[in-house]
């Protein structure tokens, strides 16, 4: 037999797949909850959004309110990191349906007797749920209107906002409905908002051809540090396999001393749960962490699931790998690259609970010594469940923990990485070039229901990208790019000190670093300051010190005519921050036009006009218009405007 039910839920927002997946948050923000809620007939509705934490016992409420044609709102804010669950609970609202009758009847003039005895009912109901003094104005509302000679006084109190306050704060939820339960997880704030610096440690001596060590990683932490750096991401740190090691430039033929890619996992000397041996010791590993928590910043750890053939797995585990009838295993391949030193793992393996739990057991290991965040090399070539349960397991025991997704494939297996749990993203902005393509990258990631599930890490280089557009570029170039990828998304990160150098020789016709870290080690002027490490650490300063570039989500274009140049204007949640963002995207010659300020959203009709200072040189502008002349030349081609009111 059917319950009774009165109200339609209908279109409940922001979820992600019905509820298959959570949303994310950080801490401190703000979930906004839409809904369709829909009553037969004419009687008043209400709704509220209940939400707990999921260490908590009892719902709270948040009431929701009418925005028109039966969509309700209401928001709340989480608090906590880890998982929260939230709903929307509707209901035919009988006291606020009562006191709107009798407020229409009284209106008309007619005699509400009934009425009054009727809503004594409900307010003995209502009497039950208030505190002492709300409930010694309920009984004299009670006695009032069952008193005939009252009866003035009585329509008074049925139709005062005091009672309607009463009646709104202690609703008689009869026949009320829910929702389906969503959940959102909740992040520390470096989910949403990080600064990556990539280097690789063997290349750390200050001697020439020198293999590095952990210890030679320590005194350039400072530099990292000056240039506003959070993360420092290091390439894999584990045993090199020496079979079909691959040579410089990633040639076939390794040569003695060839110190082969870090990616090329596990040897005689260990697998995934160790370290190089040329790097140095645990103990060293772990006073490298420190370090850099001494100065607010995380050591970030590659972790990929792949192994050399002379990986121990391979003999100990040999099930987890495919095997061919001529007694060989397939080597990785990407066509054309060719991966000759790197094994996949066989994820159909029968015994594939147990190589699971293994890869769990490589990530609770280094969690131990200190690690928090990893980058996740090609997770688009494992099973999506195995990231669902490896991910949640690690959350469970250690929500700090957060992992980045270096997938350069598909648009929508991006997307399933990131609903599957991976707190960040790498993205197309390493190729995206011209302003509309930039902005239309950056509208489909913020605008839509992406901007639920997928924080976005702008990259301008990695290892494996030298992209086309760097190579060969000038320092306006370099600075271009640094300064889009961590002005539109509050993510960011360089490989260095390639990018700040602007190292950019390139195999002939290829997207490839010649002479590539992956394969050898480079020497580097760990000491060089120019420019650009000059700027970016302004820049990297800006960005920690102004709440609107610590999000992603909240940015609007601005129009400008001329194509070479991109405005755009963004906000912290409580909009108390705002900063206005103008690049030229021309590395050579000097670029004008007029932008249009979004005058509405910075509520500044009342002609007064307003500041923008720049951020970099410390210069002011007052303006008035709507339209506003800018000029940007190749020597500084941006400004970061904070807009003071």
């Amino acid at each position: 037999m059917h319950t009774q039910k009165r109200v339609v839920i209908d279109y409940v927002y922001p979820q992600i797949n019905d509820g298959d997946f959570f949303i994310k948050r950080v801490i401190g923000e703000i979930i906004n909850v839409t809904a369709h809620v829909i009553g037969d007939g004419h009687d008043l509705i209400s709704a509220s959004v209940r939400y707990k934490h999921e260490n908590e016992r009892n719902w709270r409420e948040a009431r929701m309110h009418h925005v028109m044609n039966d969509e309700w709102s209401a928001s709340f804010v989480v608090e906590k990191q880890g998982l929260y669950s939230f709903k929307v609970e509707g209901w035919v609202d009988h006291t606020l349906n009562w006191q709107h009758g009798i407020h229409r009847k009284i209106d008309d003039g007619q005699y509400v007797i009934s009425e009054l005895l009727e809503g004594a009912d409900y307010l003995k109901l209502v009497k039950k749920k208030s505190n002492k003094t709300e409930a010694a104005y309920l009984q004299e509302c009670i006695d009032a209107f069952i008193n005939t000679d009252r009866y003035e006084q009585a329509v008074g109190m049925a139709t005062s906002g005091e009672l309607h306050e009463l009646l709104y704060k202690y609703p008689l939820k009869k026949f009320a409905i829910n929702s389906k339960t969503y959940q959102v997880f909740v992040d520390r704030e470096r989910a949403r908002f990080s600064t990556w610096y990539e280097f690789f440690p063997r290349s750390a001596s200050p001697e020439p051809d020198k293999h590095g060590t952990f210890k030679d990683c320590i005194p350039l932490l400072p530099r990292i540090a000056k240039m506003g750096f959070d993360t420092v991401y290091l390439p894999p740190i584990h045993p090199i396999g020496e079979v079909n090691r691959k040579g410089k430039n990633n040639t076939n033929d390794a040569q003695h001393g060839d110190v082969g890619s870090t990616w090329g996992i596990g040897s005689q000397h260990g697998g995934h749960k160790d370290i190089h041996p040329e790097l140095g010791t645990l103990d060293d590993f772990k006073e490298l962490i420190k370090a850099a928590q001494n100065l607010n910043m995380e050591i970030a750890l590659d972790y990929a699931l792949q192994a050399a053939p002379d990986h121990p797995w391979v003999k100990e585990h040999p099930e987890w790998f495919k095997w061919r009838p001529d007694g060989t295993v397939q080597y990785a391949e990407n066509p054309p690259k060719k991966y000759q030193d790197i094994l996949p793992i066989y994820w159909e393996s029968k015994e594939y609970k147990a190589l699971w739990q293994e890869c769990l057991d490589v990530l609770m290991y280094w969690i131990a010594c200190g690690v928090k965040i990893f980058r996740v090399d090609n997770p688009h070539t494992k099973p999506f469940y195995f990231w669902e349960w490896v991910i949640s397991e690690i959350k469970a025991k250690h929500p700090d923990v957060l992992f980045l997704a270096e997938a350069f494939t598909k648009p929508k297996v991006m997307e399933q990485l990131a609903k599957r749990g991976f707190s960040q993203s790498y993205t197309y902005f390493t190729w995206r070039n011209t302003r509309q393509e930039l902005i239309d990258y950056v509208v489909e990631l913020t605008q839509t229901d992406r901007a639920e599930y997928m924080r976005p890490n702008f990259w301008p280089n990695t290892p494996d990208i030298n992209p086309f557009h760097l190579q060969g570029a000038n320092e306006a170039k370099f600075l271009q790019r640094y300064v889009l990828a961590a002005t539109l998304s509050s993510n960011t990160g360089i490989y260095g000190p390639v990018y700040e150098q602007m190292i950019s020789d390139a195999l002939p016709g290829r997207e490839e670093y010649v002479n590539s870290e992956k394969y050898q080690i480079c020497n580097y002027d760990w000491n060089l300051e120019n420019k650009l490490t000059t700027l970016i650490g302004k820049i990297n300063w800006i960005r920690k010190e102004q709440p609107a570039l610590r999000q992603t989500n909240n940015i609007r274009f601005c129009h400008i005519e001329n194509e070479n140049i991109m405005a755009f204007y963004k906000w912290d949640q409580d909009k108390t921050n705002e900063v206005l963002i103008i690049i030229s995207l021309d590395p050579y010659y000097m670029q004008s036009g007029m932008v249009q300020v979004p005058l509405a959203e910075f509520n500044l009709w009342d002609g007064q006009g307003f500041e923008v200072h720049d951020l970099v040189t410390g210069n002011s502008y007052h303006w008035r218009e709507e339209w506003n002349y800018v000029e940007l030349h190749p020597a500084l081609p941006f400004h970061i405007f904070h807009i003071v009111k």
